[in-house]
């Protein structure tokens, strides 16, 4: 499911190809993060993860319905590149396909605060 976002420009790692697969959601956003990468995926547990119990993320893409194939999956994802919401990492956006359309709805989260300099 890389074929499309790659054909687009957009330079996309796969949880296989990063040696991931199968990885805990945690260690994917760890590894998002590290690498500057927003995560695409068709699994609520992300959100759960940035939103209620604040980890680190650059971004995270939600799409719903999910796991039905990679047509509407590829059709989503037209709609979201064309549409071009302007994104400010960090943020959950969640997109949910319905037949041929597709309501977006963007989360800003608050970025972690920096370490604080420790003169001890």
């Amino acid at each position: 499911m890389v074929a499309f976002p790659r054909a687009e420009g957009l330079a996309v790692v796969d949880v296989t190809d990063a040696q991931l697969s199968g990885g805990s959601d945690a260690l994917i956003l760890t590894q998002g993060v590290a690498e500057g990468r927003v995560v695409r995926t068709h699994d609520a547990d992300f959100g759960t993860l940035a939103i209620a119990q604040g980890a680190p993320v650059v971004g995270i893409v939600y799409l719903r319905p999910g796991h039905i194939g990679p047509e509407p999956t590829i059709a989503t994802l037209r709609h979201l590149l064309a549409v071009n919401p302007g994104l400010t990492p960090p943020f959950v956006l969640v997109a949910r396909r319905t037949a041929d359309r597709v309501n977006v709805r963007i989360r800003p989260l608050t970025p972690p605060a920096p370490p604080e300099d420790s003169d001890e």
